[in-house]
């Protein structure tokens, strides 16, 4: 490894975090690099780098240290190198495996498009975690807030996010829009209008099956029951159809003996009602009006009722799949009802990467807002942990603003470490900071008889009351 990237020297009383077999080794003195980010992001992270710091004091009482190291990203990188995203940037992270950011800026006219995606796509990150949880005290805009308890899996790399888009007017939207025009679409009524910028959604089965694998580990990993495809294949069939296909393939493939799904768990459940059912009768109640359908979707049916139960019959049935992870799907239209009117179906969401985008930031609504909504992009062998909310560059160092996104990202980090012990002391003593009524302007504004405080003063705060949740 390096001595210093970007010019900067890496800690020489750190070690590098390893990865191996899939596993990770994490040191007692773990180097970490990090991103403050733009605008707001040098006030929260100078609290969030406090509260982190003293939480792991605090736990191990000096046993355990991080050692934080600087790298350069966004605005802070292009003064000092005239660039936005340096490439010692990206291998400091790749080197040292697991590192975390403040939110950065999309440069304007030129560049990098997003150094957000720029970061993903070039540590194939593919799986974006982000947790969606109520801490008690927070402002809401719903009437039970605490129902909303669930993780989202976006994929990371693909989708409309691989950045392949054609400008109106340009020779290469012409030639795009011709090739589809009059070779691809030769002969049928649909055409793509001349007048078009067009871009390109891929889906694949990689990037999908991965997705969900890791989606269905996390299920397992923390005994939750439930894992929910959300797509948008009803229209379109072959990218978010066929995610919810390869979704389901991980699910009864590679989870065969853990995993139910939704379908198969009314075939199992029909029978456990009436053990006498035909498997023509039980078609019949998985699809009712089954009779007046053609009758080689019935034949169908029928079908896929005998393979369920010659398949899995003897170690699902019985009420056994009670048991397993139920995994099903839903609309994503629908999923944004559901997790309002609903929520306390679902635990763990896996998306395609736009649907992914809407529905993290819809859920994170409900429980106080991108303020506090932390998220993780993870690949193997890599983790980024980040704000998931903007720079807000009017907000910029006046100490004011919410670092509440930063400190639960880390807290989602501290976990993946296995270092349990602070990450439970940052958030209970966030949740005991909040409880008392001691919040920032954003949380204030909302809340009857609340105290305005400044980033830093929330932070001091959080770390005095550590000692208080630290004995409960």
């Amino acid at each position: 490894m390096q001595e210093s990237y970007n010019g900067i020297a890496v800690p020489k009383d750190g070690e590098a975090i390893q990865y191996v077999d899939g596993k990770y080794i994490v040191p007692d003195k773990p180097i970490i690099p990090f991103i403050e980010g733009d605008g707001t992001g040098r006030d929260i992270w100078k609290a969030s780098q406090r509260v982190f710091d003293a939480a792991v004091e605090k736990a191990y009482g000096g046993k355990r240290q991080v050692k934080w190291y600087e790298v350069l990203a966004g605005e802070k990188s292009y003064r000092q190198t005239s660039n936005w995203l340096p490439d010692d940037t990206v291998k400091a992270t790749v080197d040292y495996r697991v590192s975390i950011k403040g939110p950065l800026t999309t440069p304007v006219g030129g560049g990098i498009r997003s150094l957000n995606v720029a970061l993903r796509q070039l540590m194939d990150l593919y799986s974006c975690v982000r947790p969606v949880k109520y801490y008690t005290g927070v402002p809401s805009p719903v009437k039970h807030p605490e129902k909303c308890n669930i993780v989202i899996f976006r994929e990371n790399t693909e989708d409309i996010y691989a950045g392949i888009e054609f400008r109106e007017g340009t020779p290469e939207a012409q030639k795009f829009v011709s090739f589809v025009n009059d070779e691809m679409l030769k002969g049928g009524k649909k055409k793509i209008r001349l007048d078009s910028g067009v871009g390109v959604k891929p889906i694949s089965i990689t990037g999908s099956k991965r997705l969900v694998r890791s989606a269905i580990n996390y299920a397992i990993k923390n005994g939750l029951k439930t894992v929910t495809l959300v797509h948008k294949g009803n229209i379109q069939k072959f990218t978010e159809g066929a995610f919810r296909e390869w979704g389901y393939e991980v699910a009864t493939q590679e989870f065969r003996d853990l995993t139910v799904t939704e379908r198969e768990s009314w075939i199992l459940g029909n029978l456990d009602a009436n053990p006498n059912l035909t498997p023509e009768e039980n078609a019949a109640l998985v699809e009712p009006g089954i009779e007046f359908a053609p009758k080689e979707f019935g034949d169908s049916v029928i079908a896929e009722v005998k393979q369920v139960l010659a398949e899995i019959g003897a170690s699902h049935g019985g009420g056994k799949w009670k048991s397993k992870i139920m995994v099903n799907d839903r609309i994503a239209d629908s999923i944004f009802q559901q997790i309002i009117i609903r929520p306390s179906d679902y635990q763990v969401l896996a998306t395609t990467n736009l649907n992914g985008d809407y529905i993290s930031d819809a859920a994170a609504a409900q429980v106080g807002g991108l303020g506090i909504a932390p998220g993780a992009n993870i690949g193997d062998g890599y983790a980024v942990f980040e704000a998931t909310h903007g720079t807000a560059p009017k907000y910029a160092d006046k100490d004011v603003i919410n670092p509440g996104s930063v400190m639960l990202s880390g807290v989602m980090m501290f976990d993946f470490l296995g270092w349990t012990e602070a990450a439970r002391l940052i958030e209970n003593s966030m949740e005991e900071t909040i409880k008392q009524k001691y919040v920032t302007y954003d949380f204030e504004r909302q809340m009857e008889g609340a105290t305005k405080v400044k980033t830093s003063e929330f932070a001091t705060r959080m770390i005095e009351n550590m000692d208080k949740v630290a004995s409960k």
